[in-house]
């Protein structure tokens, strides 16, 4: 058994798994906002709950908008970013004494698909999330990448390649940045977009629709967008398998109209990358926190 929390920027999801990934308990709480006590807290009383009181060491994996840097210890790259300059990891063991393990919800999210997901079976994984934000992480033989700097899979902050500068108009980034892959491909991107090209201001999940000629346009823009994107990730990792997650990988055309696009963009005479919808939903990070116990060291 072991315990995955995913803390989100609305809402703070957590599972207890047992070593078969079956979910025994699943719980939902508000998350927080701008207040990292209260952040730390939240997780504190939803761990306790989730365990009960016969399991007070049972280990804790927490999913994050975010990384750890390896450098100094706190976390960085978070867009909740009141987390930031935190010792995250450190300041929940100490307040629940528990083991904790902490990686960026991507990563989680690539681990659980590629552990028992869409994504079982084949060697290696590229994990995407397209959400409120635009994640990636990468897993080879069950087992996820990180790097030396703690950012392998962090694909939303390379810039989309092969744009125009007229149809890819480059918007600022949180990051600092303008022209991030997550400023096209993103729910909220996707809304900006189509305001900035249609002129009609719109939640992403209506011009996902696509029952408007203005909206299918911006869906076309968002499809040939992600093939671009994708494209460079198999130049340059050449996975095994894609699997897309997060609100717009419920886009149904998409896993149609993307291979149809990408292969003029991969150095290759022919692309047999499979690019998967995601088999757990919206799970899928809270069970990939839990998975980043093994069964050994997991607690009973």
């Amino acid at each position: 058994m072991r315990i995955g929390i995913d803390l989100g920027g609305t809402k703070i999801s957590g599972v207890v798994l047992d070593d078969a990934g079956a979910v025994q308990t699943h719980l939902k709480r508000p998350s927080p906002r701008g207040d990292y006590g209260a952040t730390l807290n939240a997780i504190r009383d939803l761990a306790d709950e989730l365990a009960g009181p016969d399991r007070p060491d049972m280990a804790l994996g927490i999913g994050i908008p975010g990384t750890v840097s390896k450098r100094t210890g706190l976390v960085k790259n978070a867009n909740s970013t009141w987390l930031i300059g935190k010792p995250l990891d450190r300041d929940i063991e100490s307040l629940t004494g528990r083991k904790v393990r902490v990686a960026n919800d991507a990563d989680c999210f690539t681990l659980s698909e590629a552990t028992d997901g869409a994504g079982q079976g084949y060697r290696s994984v590229f994990g995407v999330i397209l959400g409120t934000g635009v994640g990636g992480g990468l897993s080879v033989g069950g087992a996820l990448i990180s790097g030396p700097n703690g950012i392998a899979g962090e694909w939303g902050h390379n810039p989309l390649p092969w744009t125009d500068p007229i149809t890819d108009p480059r918007f600022a980034c949180y990051c600092g940045k303008s022209g991030c892959i997550e400023t096209f491909l993103s729910g909220p991107a996707l809304s900006a977009h189509h305001a900035h090209d249609a002129g009609e201001e719109i939640e992403a999940e209506l011009i996902a629709a696509g029952d408007l000629p203005g909206r299918t346009a911006s869906l076309a823009r968002y499809a040939d967008r992600l093939a671009r994107a994708l494209a460079h990730v198999i130049n340059l990792f050449d996975p095994d398998a894609i699997v897309l997650g997060g609100g717009l990988s419920q886009i149904k055309e998409l896993y149609k109209s993307v291979p149809a696009r990408w292969g003029r963009y991969v150095f290759s005479d022919s692309v047999e990358t499979p690019l998967l919808q995601n088999r757990h939903g919206s799970d899928s990070g809270v069970r990939g926190a839990a998975w980043l116990w093994p069964a050994a060291a997991s607690g009973k």
